[in-house]
């Protein structure tokens, strides 16, 4: 039952940064030269980036491989991960400009997709196995 809370919580810590780790991918593209004004120049370095991206890892495995193994042994949160990595990876590696800021924060979406659906699957019961775990009742 703990490791469940604290997957639980690593899913909302993950979808959190997940989706803060997406706005920055589309938006520091956007204002790359307004930030050193406003003192926010620091965002638009790669090691900002890449220890986001990292940290996002550490976040993603502890999660959804600890709830893969201890309770809901679904795939799918696993497959939307990597895809999510591998298009983050893979979009600042070999894409650059308007096409790079369009291609990361979609990977950033489908890792905080996945923890979306490994927190759902990981709150689901036995009484139902309704994706969303909306229709049923508990008696």
């Amino acid at each position: 039952m703990r490791s469940l809370k604290m997957a639980v919580k690593l899913d909302n810590i993950g979808m959190t940064a997940s989706t803060l780790c997406a706005i920055h991918c589309a938006a520091v593209p956007v204002f790359f030269t307004s930030l050193p004004l406003v003192g926010l120049g620091f965002l638009a370095n790669p090691w900002v980036e890449w220890s986001m991206i990292i940290v996002a890892l550490i976040v993603g495995v502890a999660s959804i491989a600890g709830s893969f193994l201890n309770s809901h042994h679904r795939v799918l949160p696993l497959i939307l991960l990597i895809i999510g990595f591998a298009t983050i990876i893979l979009g600042h590696i070999f894409t650059k400009g308007w096409l790079e800021a369009i291609i990361v924060p979609v990977g950033g979406v489908t890792i905080a997709l996945a923890h979306f659906v490994n927190y759902k699957y990981a709150g689901t019961c036995s009484a139902g196995d309704s994706f969303l775990h909306v229709k049923h009742t508990h008696k």
